[in-house]
């Protein structure tokens, strides 16, 4: 709900605190240089306590930023709730991977995949639900409505009760020693990096450019669901193929897919060339989220998987803080090539990660 109902929400919040685009960017890009900033504290403390009670820390900490974002009258005390939001979904979102594949230790990648596409589709129903339903009462009940959801969150969290305590590793220094010489773990991060920093680019983007053309909330909202739905049904139908050889052709086929759809979302009045932007955008999303956190759990050292979780979730804000940073007040004609450039360094670091999956035990 956090990705996709905030740039739905975004030119509402423009015009009432009278923002500029450069000044709207921090409005979305605080929420990630906090999750970056969340990601290493909960990777970190997700391999040495209790996997469960860091998780609940962070969904209290995220509850806490959305109700100050929603009782926010100035700029200033809306950025620091979404700080807030985005401390606390910093510190839950690594733990997440790593609870399920460890539920499903013989398939990973279905697991992944599945969990991506459940979450895909409240992405994609969320922003046509608020356009449907809650629009004309105001951004602010979004995020109380955020608020609420994370609270019952908390309440299934504390009434399930499972053993996850983990042991100090005694061979901690040993083990970061080798995180850092991980070659094709950090390739994949660079290719995270860039395909999650054009994306991000896009659905910040987006909204605005239609905002501008006089487009209604709920018709942005239903082009940004075409995005969600398309990832959570293609992730549905790749469920069968990650755990196998064809992890490499899906990872080197979503750099190919963003780059073909990020021009296309210059013809926004013509409705079908924006359909096809968007679900061409979204397979690329579904092509890129699963793979690579499969192969970022794969070739992460022992013992290390939730920091190399949380690094991965470091690489793909900071791959939409730089992007939204750079380009947000860029024009279309440089904006395109910049996305495209990114989208090829992705594609060669998916063809170097691969190869060192094949040579891999």
């Amino acid at each position: 709900m956090e990705i996709t109902l905030v740039p739905l929400l975004l030119p509402e919040i423009q015009r009432q605190f009278d923002l500029s685009v450069g000044n709207l960017a921090w409005v979305f890009n605080a929420y990630g240089l906090a999750v970056a900033v969340g990601v290493l504290l909960g990777g970190l403390c997700g391999d040495l306590f209790n996997t469960r009670k860091i998780f609940g820390y962070g969904v209290v900490f995220f509850a806490a930023g959305s109700l100050v974002v929603a009782a926010a009258e100035s700029f200033e005390v809306l950025i620091i709730g979404r700080a807030l939001q985005g401390f606390g979904g910093g510190i839950f979102s690594p733990l997440v991977p790593l609870l399920l594949t460890r539920a499903s230790p013989e398939k990973p990648g279905r697991m992944l995949i599945v969990w991506g596409s459940i979450a895909g589709y409240v992405a994609a129903f969320a922003p046509l639900f608020y356009g449907g339903f809650l629009g004309e009462h105001g951004w602010n009940l979004a995020f109380v409505l955020t608020a609420i959801i994370a609270f019952f969150a908390f309440v299934i969290l504390n009434r399930t009760q499972t053993a996850d305590e983990l042991a100090p590793d005694s061979n901690r220094k040993a083990n970061y020693l080798t995180l850092f010489q991980a070659r094709d773990l950090w390739v994949t991060f660079v290719y995270v990096f860039c395909t999650y920093g054009s994306i991000t680019y896009y659905l910040f983007r987006l909204p605005v450019w239609l905002s501008s053309n006089e487009v209604t909330a709920a018709s942005v909202g239903l082009v940004l669901s075409i995005v969600w739905l398309t990832f959570s049904g293609f992730s549905t139908l790749l469920r069968n193929m990650v755990d196998k050889p064809h992890v490499r052709m899906i990872m080197l086929a979503a750099p190919f897919l963003i780059a073909a759809g990020f021009p296309l979302s210059y013809f926004n009045e013509n409705l079908f060339l924006l359909v096809l932007s968007s679900f061409l955008v979204g397979s690329g999303l579904a092509c890129s989220n699963a793979p690579s956190t499969q192969l970022i759990l794969r070739f992460a050292p022992k013992g290390m998987s939730a920091i190399s979780t949380s690094l991965d979730i470091t690489f793909a804000r900071l791959g939409g803080i730089a992007t939204v940073a750079i380009l947000a007040e860029t024009e279309f004609a440089y904006a395109t090539p910049a996305i495209f450039l990114a989208c090829m360094i992705a594609a060669c670091c998916a063809l170097v990660a691969c190869r060192g999956l094949a040579n891999g035990p």
